[in-house]
């Protein structure tokens, strides 16, 4: 029989969920919160990844409990299921995709932000000033004027659906809320690079504008938007009879790390009359960096910036982030009048800004603390430095590749994503090989396509990777593809 848990009641009058003994949760919240900072602090010495057990996954394929648990028999299964088979993006040799690390300071304002329960949808408290400060912020990060408008969101995907609808209303004008696109009577088009994220397609779906009206253009050596297609695409769409109403650019392609040239593009934009929105999931944070900033330059010039703060912030999951210069444009997108959210002049409904004005949510969680707490603890400068040693380390493992007879780098480096190949190996032998890698622990890429061949993906953005794991990684390459060719690792040296 379990012992007693802390958060059990054995009154049967007492209905509330509070502790019979708070001193027992206590207890127990304090090897909670210590055991995950040891997670934290051994992250070098476990594996990046493990595949979860069998055994593992069938302990939660039980039936919904019914009767009170243990606290603590409930941890044990967190401790012995859940935590050693993480997806691994804080370990240091995590660069299989662009996901931040996180911090220890964050995980502690989550903890914070939970046990306050607030929902930033509006009304009165002091959580909405957290989020207004933040806001401040980011316009002051982006060179935005004070008026810009801004709001926390669960990551780029929603934010870059935010800044299609915000373009929409620009084209169409807040009436097509109500009557839909249809009767616009327009033909809307939209233009992105091929290397543009998936989510900008699924965002013009979902708007019910439709992914066939993006029209995807070149790029060039650079894997840059070809600005004399773009101007192509758009004119031969006008005398077609569309109306081009929104234009993106991207600060960090998912594939290679490649940045459009965002000043290029603010002025097609401008000279076309359309919305210039900037994705910058990947590096719009870099102008944290004055190494960095110039890399993005344009994106002060942009409508609208979607831009993710767990990913080079290292805010914990999930922290996106929607900017937008036109914040009466923003608000017209999404206000709507309901008796429950009716304002007051005082009491609890007052308040001059409510975030559910200016995106989809009402219930909406506290993810500017944990952001507020990164800004406030680390600087921006720190976090800017992060990003540019990331930056340093691609160009070391560039170098590395570049050096390296039996590999051979597939695209340029223009951020924190190195693409590469073991040139001795197949398409199919390639992707063995990181699935090999990923399973032995030490270094987790991923696996992309670059001109019809298959890459081995390498993004740098953990705060915690250093020069030792990308030799981990050069060397783990070359000994998993000697051992697929059979080869001696003597007669490799020679």
């Amino acid at each position: 029989m379990p012992v007693a848990s802390p958060v059990r009641r054995t009154d049967p009058e007492a209905q509330n969920l509070d502790p019979a003994d708070w001193r027992e949760l206590r207890a127990q919240g304090h090897r909670m919160l210590d055991d995950m900072f040891d997670h934290m602090a051994g992250l070098r010495d476990q594996p990046v990844w493990r595949p979860p057990p069998a055994a593992a996954r069938a302990r939660f394929r039980e039936p919904l409990p019914a009767e009170p648990g243990d606290l603590a028999e409930s941890y044990a299964i967190f401790r012995r299921d859940v935590l050693p088979f993480g997806s691994g993006n804080a370990h240091p040799g995590f660069m299989g995709w662009a996901q931040g690390a996180g911090t220890p300071v964050g995980m502690l304002a989550e903890m914070l932000a939970a046990g306050l329960n607030s929902n930033l949808g509006g009304r009165d408290h002091m959580a909405i000033e957290v989020e207004r400060q933040v806001l401040a912020w980011v316009r002051q990060m982006f060179g935005f004027p004070g008026t810009a408008s801004g709001l926390f969101v669960t990551g780029a995907s929603q934010a870059n659906f935010v800044a299609v609808l915000v373009a929409r209303t620009r084209a169409v004008g807040a009436e097509v809320r109500g009557e839909g696109l249809a009767r616009s009577g327009l033909r809307l088009s939209a233009y992105a690079s091929k290397g543009v994220h998936g989510c900008v397609p699924r965002a013009l779906d979902m708007a019910g504008i439709g992914a066939g009206s993006l029209r995807l253009i070149e790029t060039d050596a650079d894997h840059r938007m070809d600005l004399g297609a773009l101007r192509a695409a758009i004119a031969q769409d006008r005398r077609a009879g569309f109306t081009p109403f929104l234009l993106v650019g991207t600060a960090g392609t998912v594939d290679v790390g490649a940045i459009d040239d965002l000043s290029g593009l603010a002025d097609i934009a401008t000279a076309e009359r359309i919305a210039f929105h900037v994705d910058g999931a990947l590096g719009g944070l870099a102008v944290l960096s004055p190494e960095l900033a110039p890399r993005v330059a344009g994106i002060e010039r942009c409508d609208s910036l979607a831009f993710d703060f767990h990913k080079w912030g290292h805010v914990p999951y999930d922290a996106g982030y929607i900017l937008v210069r036109d914040a009466g444009l923003h608000r017209a997108t999404f206000a709507s009048p309901a008796a429950y959210l009716a304002r007051a002049e005082r009491g609890l409904a007052a308040g001059d800004w409510w975030p559910c004005d200016y995106g989809p949510d009402l219930s909406r969680g506290f993810r500017a603390l944990k952001t507020w707490f990164t800004l406030k603890t680390y600087g921006s400068e720190a976090l800017g430095q992060a990003m540019a040693a990331n930056c340093g380390l691609a160009q070391a493992l560039a170098a590395r590749v570049d050096a390296t007879p039996e590999l051979e780098r597939l695209a340029p480096v223009g951020l924190n994503v190195v693409c590469f190949h073991h040139r001795l190996l197949s398409d199919a032998q390639n992707a063995e090989l990181v699935a090999d890698l990923q399973i032995a622990g030490e270094v987790a890429p991923s696996l992309t396509t670059v001109g019809g061949r298959t890459a081995i993906r390498a993004a740098i953005v953990n705060h915690r990777t250093c020069l030792q794991d990308i030799e981990t990684l050069v060397e783990s390459v070359l000994s998993q593809g000697r051992a697929m060719l059979r080869v001696p690792a003597e007669e490799a040296a020679r």
